[in-house]
């Protein structure tokens, strides 16, 4: 996968949470997860962020997101990669 993809879930017809997929190679699974605020980031055994799981459906800082990926050595997200995001 080149290009990050969000995944929306919906309750009773209502956002609930969501999970950004990031970069990721055959066979990675999550070793780790991390708290960032209402945030939780998995990441590989050496490091590398593969997901982003949104607890709280809404606006998101982007600044702060990239932030995180960035030291999990992943590239940038754009605000169009968060389009449904900020929509729901």
């Amino acid at each position: 996968m080149n290009k990050p993809y969000l995944e929306v879930t919906y309750r009773q017809g209502r956002p609930f949470a969501a999970y950004l997929y990031l970069d990721r190679q055959p066979g990675d699974r999550s070793a780790r997860t991390e708290r960032h605020g209402a945030w939780l980031v998995d990441f590989t055994a050496d490091g590398r962020a593969i997901g982003v799981e949104f607890t709280q459906v809404g606006g998101v800082d982007l600044e702060e997101l990239n932030r995180v990926l960035s030291g999990g050595l992943q590239r940038a997200v754009s605000v169009e990669d968060l389009v449904p995001l900020n929509a729901a």
